[in-house]
């Protein structure tokens, strides 16, 4: 898919003063080349992104996508960006999605080898249409991340807590979620506690409660669950994070994974074991999902 808009970034210190950063972008055609074949991103899969749900022209949740886009930063040892910045380059790309549902992604790379770095960018595109998927729901299958649950701390190097370009193994687990017959996949340590989904969220209901895994370094913490756990606290309804063992996964009373794009889809199967589908609360669920945000 081409994508609607594009726009090349002349990344700014994060201290930089200026209220307009106007004369640090660069529109560049969608459909055209536009990065180094030396790029890093593409060699090496060396760089931060984020993706910002758009409805009707209204990016979502745009400070805690640029707060986590900061946080990747860090973790990679990239340059802090200005987010004012960036703040700005999404409202212009904003501005180029007409109406429904879009995405806008925000990326940040090293660059080139021995050349300027970092490299930025930003796109927009018409998001694929959830919509069937947030009604029907979606099967999952648990697999190995391939480490135990204390790694992220003893291995910092890892980046586990980052968003980084490296999404190889994330799609390989969908494909093989596939292979297993399933939608979609929910990632669990060696020692047998949930991580996430490859590109989503977890949040469990059990009982009254509403629950998602603790934002240990090896989960990216999610902004659209932040959302709806906001959402939740604000209707009286008790939420938590925690450590969830792998055997409690097949109990929840509902189940759903949220991202910025798909929103919340349901889960009515966990290796296959059936888990309840909630329609009615998923429809207000992602009636607030689709209101403007910010």
């Amino acid at each position: 898919m081409v994508s609607r808009y594009a726009l090349i970034i002349d990344p700014a210190s994060p201290d930089d003063p200026r209220a307009d950063f106007t004369s640090t972008f660069a529109e560049v055609d969608p459909a055209a080349p536009a990065l180094s074949v030396g790029e890093l991103s593409t060699q090496r899969g060396d760089g931060i992104f984020e993706s910002v749900g758009v409805v009707d022209g209204h990016a979502q949740e745009v400070q805690a996508h640029l707060d986590r886009l900061a946080h990747s930063a860090e973790i990679c040892d990239l340059p802090v960006p200005n987010l004012e910045q960036w703040r700005a380059a999404t409202a212009l790309a904003a501005a180029h999605c007409g109406p429904g549902e879009s995405v806008i992604k925000l990326i940040l790379s090293r660059g080139v080898d021995h050349g300027p770095a970092p490299t930025a960018w930003i796109t927009a595109n018409p998001a694929p249409d959830f919509t069937a998927v947030r009604v029907r729901g979606v099967r999952v299958v648990t697999l190995e991340r391939g480490y135990d649950s204390a790694v992220p701390a003893r291995a910092p190097w890892l980046l586990l807590g980052a968003k980084t370009l490296s999404y190889a193994v994330n799609m390989a687990a969908i494909r093989e979620a596939k292979r297993r017959g399933a939608d979609d996949a929910i990632f669990v340590s060696t020692d047998g506690i949930v991580f996430e989904a490859p590109t989503a969220s977890l949040i469990l209901r059990v009982g009254d409660l509403y629950l998602t895994p603790a934002p240990s370094g090896g989960i990216l913490h999610g902004t659209t669950q932040l959302s709806v756990f906001a959402w939740l606290e604000q209707q009286g309804l008790a939420t938590q994070y925690r450590d969830i063992p792998t055997d409690e996964l097949p109990q929840a009373d509902a189940a759903w994974l949220v991202s910025s794009v798909r929103l919340a889809a349901p889960i009515t199967e966990i290796d296959g074991a059936p888990i309840p589908l909630d329609a009615e609360f998923t429809a207000r669920l992602n009636q607030y999902l689709l209101s403007p945000r910010d």
